[in-house]
């Protein structure tokens, strides 16, 4: 350990050469410093812009780092000043706790990119012509004739206005009183959840996640210096019970939470536990943000937040990437007139306007007649899709961890303890399938292995092969 250049805080001897986690190193040698008291109690930490310029890594990783800490005991958080050492001893052995499981790592890359010659079985798009490729194409092109005169400006900040009077029409319809300028279009989903943990967090805030969840909003919770808290989240839905236990001793600033196809189990939550979800919400005073981007593969009259709560405390995020295309790139934020304005200020702030291009061509796309018929049509091949996936995955001796309602993942795995999921993916990748563990999805690696399997590749003998050829391997 050595001091930087202000001789402010200690470099810390970071070995990029030893196995284990960077977060592992700084979490024992931060640990030690505590039992050594050379960190007295009270003493307050660097920011973790700070100490990641410092000691040369990334704020994800030091992010991390100080979560794990305070789930030890040895930082704690003030809003507005930072993170300070709580205690003056550490727990035996702190290298030794689980690694995050949504560390982004190298098989996530080609899980978004869509470039890799591997088998997609876990990726998150679809085959192209399931789309409808002639729709989007058309579409497309018609949004390149776009009037010169709006080759001047960024656009509306709130996004192409004939979008979100489209979108305001159809959700009034579907789900509840929207106008347009309750609606803000924004470069997909993430991006969404992005703006609202600006605008609505502050380093230190609690945020529930549903346990197992969406992998890249985990690590964008802990980005933010945000404390997620996990949710179990199962066959029958969330875990109430320990919903209630965790807001009463918690104080969550906000949940996130898949109401319908939940990824990655494919399950959607009952009208009770949607009602009692809400009730949880207005008595612990807490937001919820509803995923809603599979809503259009889901039945009609399933269970809707935004459509019971009038977004009085539901914020309720959209995506066209699973009826389109992932490559449009256009989301969208729902939330009562009173939030807008800040939101859009952030979205001001961090990237000015969104693309009037792409949100033309998906106002085209689903404003054509076509949509809705190409629409019906993708749910019929999901079904059929996903129920195959689930045959042919249960010959390979995997079981499903929940029955889908819908949707295009089956997640599914071995029931037996002993296995490795990121060491099977890494394996399978080297044979040219790409797997998404359920390490991706969880707060903590999983008791057992198991993966997200998207239904419109999980029936290829290639992926059936390499599953049968590891049944009897413990790797």
């Amino acid at each position: 350990m050595e001091k930087n250049d202000s001789g402010a805080w200690p470099v810390l001897a970071i070995d990029r050469q030893r196995r284990g986690s960077l977060v592992d190193q700084i979490v024992a040698a931060i640990a030690e410093m505590v039992n050594r008291r050379t960190l007295p109690a009270g003493t307050k930490m660097p920011s973790v812009r700070q100490f990641a310029k410092v000691n040369g890594v990334s704020t994800f990783t030091v992010v991390e780092s100080y979560d794990r800490l305070l789930h030890l005991g040895l930082l704690s958080s003030r809003r507005g000043s930072g993170f300070f050492v709580a205690r003056g001893e550490a727990p035996a052995q702190p290298a030794a706790l689980p690694v995050s499981a949504n560390v982004v790592d190298t098989l996530t890359p080609d899980l978004y990119s869509g470039q890799s010659d591997a088998l997609p079985v876990g990726a998150g798009w679809l085959p192209p012509e399931w789309y409808g490729e002639s729709t989007i194409l058309d579409a497309v092109r018609h949004a390149m004739k776009i009037p010169a005169g709006r080759l001047r400006g960024y656009g509306h900040p709130l996004g192409f206005p004939s979008l979100r009077q489209h979108l305001a029409s159809t959700l009034s319809a579907d789900l509840c009183a929207v106008e347009p300028e309750q609606i803000l279009l924004t470069h997909g989903a993430t991006h969404a959840f992005d703006l609202v943990l600006r605008t609505l967090t502050r380093p230190g805030d609690v945020v529930f996640v549903e346990d197992p969840g969406y992998s890249n909003l985990l690590a964008l919770v802990r980005h933010h210096g945000c404390i997620p808290v996990g949710i179990p989240r199962g066959a029958h839905g969330l875990d109430m019970d320990v919903l209630a236990r965790e807001a009463q001793a918690r104080q969550p600033k906000l949940m996130f939470v898949n109401t319908v196809l939940q990824n990655p189990l494919g399950t959607s939550l009952s009208q009770a536990q949607a009602h009692r979800l809400l009730a949880l919400s207005e008595q612990f005073d807490f937001w919820l943000v509803e995923d809603d981007i599979y809503r259009e593969l889901a039945a009609r009259g399933d269970s809707s937040l935004a459509a019971m709560d009038g977004l009085r405390r539901v914020i309720r995020i959209g995506s066209f990437s699973k009826t389109l295309s992932p490559v449009l790139r256009v989301g969208s934020i729902c939330a009562s007139g009173s939030l807008m304005p800040e939101l859009v200020r952030v979205k001001m702030l961090t990237g000015l306007t969104t693309s009037e291009v792409n949100e033309r061509a998906v106002y085209d796309a689903i404003s054509s007649r076509a949509y809705r018929k190409q629409v019906e049509r993708l749910v019929l091949q999901l079904d059929g899709a996903r129920e195959l996936a689930l045959e042919r995955l249960g010959d390979a001796g995997l079981a499903p961890l929940a029955r889908p309602r819908g949707g295009m993942f089956v997640s599914a795995g071995w029931p037996e303890p002993g296995r490795n999921g990121r060491a099977i993916a890494e394996r399978a990748l080297r044979a040219g399938i790409l797997l998404a563990p359920g390490e991706f999805f969880a707060l903590q690696p999983p008791a057992t292995a198991w993966f997200r399997f998207n239904v419109a590749y999980a029936y290829e003998p290639a992926l059936l092969d390499f599953l049968r050829s590891i049944q009897g391997d413990m790797p």
